[in-house]
């Protein structure tokens, strides 16, 4: 059973239009926190993995604005995998969810956007340390 406070995929509205469809993300409206800061991965080479780490107070919610890549989570008890691969969708890692995105595929685009500004103590980039934590 999946609770609020977990990993889980979220659909953002889509507008179609035979000129290109759209979607939209607002804070607390799609993704339930006010929107701080924006960065994006890209150019990832082959077989490399990005961002095994945790946050101890930020949210975060991943798009993949081109291509696809997976997310794997773990809440220190269970570990899953998302892929995503559709611009309308985004994945909501809470705070305390270490997260790693790996299998990229060619010019594929991570969009992340964050609960908060960036804060080198908030960082938890061990997973030992990670469990510890919780």
């Amino acid at each position: 059973m999946e609770t609020l406070n977990e990993p889980r995929i979220i659909e953002l509205p889509k507008i179609c239009d035979p000129r290109g469809n759209l979607s939209v993300i607002e804070s607390f409206k799609n993704i339930p926190f006010n929107i701080v800061r924006a960065y994006w991965i890209y150019d990832v080479p082959a077989g490399k993995i990005r961002s095994g780490h945790a946050f101890k107070s930020q949210d975060e919610f991943i798009i993949a604005l081109s291509g696809s890549f997976d997310v794997v989570t773990n809440n220190g008890i269970n570990e899953r995998t998302f892929h995503l691969a559709r611009s309308f969708q985004g994945l909501y890692i809470p705070h305390l969810t270490w997260r790693e995105l790996n299998n990229f595929s060619t010019n594929s685009i991570a969009l992340v956007l964050s609960s908060g500004l960036y804060c080198e103590n908030d960082y938890i980039e061990d997973i030992e340390q990670f469990k510890s934590h919780l």
